[in-house]
């Protein structure tokens, strides 16, 4: 929990690189950070606005190490079984980059990027529809807490 109170201290930019980390490899609260900040009275669109962008850069990073196709990778750092990938893959064929909107779903958002850049799905679309689908959540999450505090 502390570094969650260093990374408050920091601002933006420590929502930022919060968001960035939940995004990627890590499993992270982002939120936590949000909450602290928008407590401590910080603007709830410039929260969602460094969230949104930290995040959406995390599951670039995502996406792209799928896209190297290095399943062992994949295993060993994003702690991805090749059963869920195979699985993911299998329910994403035929949809199309648009379901990286989905990428903010805690559990299978991460599976969800990383098979789409093993299936190699356009990286506009990936990128614009997980920028909305982050984007939404995060504002979501700022005007719950803004409405709480």
């Amino acid at each position: 929990m502390e570094f969650l109170t260093t990374l408050s201290e920091w601002g933006y930019a420590g929502l930022f690189i919060a968001a960035f980390l939940a995004g990627s490899v890590l499993p992270f609260s982002s939120e936590v950070v949000l909450g602290l900040l928008i407590a401590a009275g910080y603007d709830a669109i410039g929260c969602t606005v460094a969230a949104s962008l930290g995040n959406w850069l995390g599951g670039i990073t995502c996406y792209y190490i799928g896209r190297l196709g290095k399943t062992v990778w994949i295993e060993k750092y994003l702690k991805l079984s090749h059963e869920k990938l195979e699985k993911t893959q299998r329910f994403l064929q035929g949809k199309g980059s648009l379901m990286g909107f989905f990428s903010f779903v805690p559990g299978i958002g991460d599976a969800i990027v990383v098979a789409l850049g093993l299936m190699r799905a356009n990286l506009l679309g990936v990128s614009l529809s997980m920028l909305l689908g982050k984007g939404i959540r995060y504002y979501l999450i700022a005007i719950g807490v803004e409405w709480a505090f």
